[in-house]
């Protein structure tokens, strides 16, 4: 079982869990920028943030056999902080390196005029960078904050299908995935998705569009809760092909529109899947 973690945040873990990773299967990985856990002082603590997730992050996941790709942005927690604002000016910088393959975390987390102003300027960034852009949904009133996520995709002229919904459940699913936007899951104990609800989705709604990742953090959290999804849809009567296609295709699929993904040596004897095709030729 090949496994591609399309949203985790690897700062927050340890070597242990690279390594356990990779026991597991996974062989690549996304990691989006996402807040420090209490309020940051300055913008320059992203700058050295920023530069890890494109420096020391990949580097550290190489040495376990995992290829390591990040998302830049400011995250929707911090943007209701006045001090973290200037960032939106530093992401330009970023967004133009090889090794970010979206925008994001962009979206909501309180619903607020901040957030949402800087949402709508993320997304201006991620068309005029042709990059996908992965969207946070707020943790409260999650369904009235998907569909206003939802108008401000709409209303901003990016492209649906070069953009992620992300933390959903199954009062969510069904709008994200008939406005044409991909539906992002996040298996992750107690406040998000368990592996046998993910099922569940996958039986009423198929696998097409859908992508299924650990959001591993500094919270209760486990970098191998991707294998235990794959492992239930076996179970459940999926074939191999099914899982592969949700834990390897269609995060290949949706982050290959940045031009920019490297994952043929990842997927260890699976290179020739992309060759010809537009993922390979855009990779570095």
């Amino acid at each position: 079982m090949r496994i591609f973690d399309p949203h985790i945040h690897m700062t927050s873990r340890t070597t242990d869990d690279y390594r356990a990773m990779h026991a597991a299967g996974v062989r690549a990985l996304v990691e989006p920028a996402f807040w420090l856990g209490q309020p940051r002082t300055s913008p320059g603590s992203f700058t050295d943030y920023f530069d890890g997730l494109l420096g020391w992050e990949p580097y550290r996941a190489a040495q376990f056999g995992i290829r390591h790709h990040c998302a830049i942005g400011l995250n929707p927690k911090e943007a209701n902080d006045p001090r973290c604002a200037p960032v939106l000016e530093l992401l330009p910088r970023y967004l133009a390196k090889d090794g970010v393959v979206a925008v994001g975390e962009t979206g909501f987390d309180s619903v607020t005029a901040a957030e949402e102003k800087a949402f709508t300027a993320q997304l201006a960034l991620a068309v005029e960078h042709g990059l996908p852009a992965l969207v946070h949904t707020p943790h409260r009133d999650k369904a009235a904050g998907t569909a206003r996520s939802l108008d401000v995709v709409r209303e901003s002229g990016i492209a649906v299908e070069r953009v992620v919904v992300d933390h959903l459940n199954e009062l969510t699913v069904r709008q994200v995935l008939d406005s044409g936007c991909w539906a992002g899951f996040s298996i992750y104990p107690d406040t998000k998705m368990e592996p046998d609800r993910m099922v569940a989705i996958l039986r009423e709604y198929g696998t097409e569009r859908i992508l299924v990742n650990s959001a591993a953090d500094w919270g209760h959290s486990d970098p191998l809760r991707t294998r235990a999804t794959g492992e239930a849809m076996l179970a459940a009567g999926f074939s191999a092909a099914d899982v592969d296609q949700v834990l390897w295709r269609n995060p290949v699929a949706f982050y290959g529109a940045s031009g920019r993904l490297n994952v043929t040596e990842a997927a260890h004897g699976h290179g020739d899947l992309f060759e010809g095709n537009s993922i390979q030729r855009g990779a570095r």
